[in-house]
């Protein structure tokens, strides 16, 4: 795996983890009883994207370096899971 590859998995992981820290301790606008004349009653009272954002990086790089790890020393392979052996062996040729 080059840097390149490191670096868009790393934006994977941390973009699917994001997207479970979004909803997590979130107080609506419904909840808290002051709802903005224009806004839902479930959009959020007071939003932290900064504080979510550093949740999401401390739950995704440990993530992405044992992921990482596991490509890297390829413990597990892309032919390991290969359930419906659609990928053909290598040939060895025997001359």
């Amino acid at each position: 795996m080059g840097p390149v590859s490191g670096l868009v998995l790393l934006a994977v992981i941390w973009t699917l983890v994001f997207f479970i820290v979004l909803p997590l301790r979130l107080e609506t606008q419904g909840e808290a009883g002051e709802i903005v004349p224009g806004t839902h009653a479930s959009s959020p009272a007071n939003f932290d994207i900064k504080r979510k954002a550093k949740i999401t990086s401390l739950w995704a790089v440990p993530i992405w370096a044992v992921i990482a790890g596991v490509i890297l020393s390829g413990a597990i392979t892309v032919r390991d899971i290969d359930w419906f052996e659609r990928m053909s062996t290598p040939e060895v040729s025997r001359d």
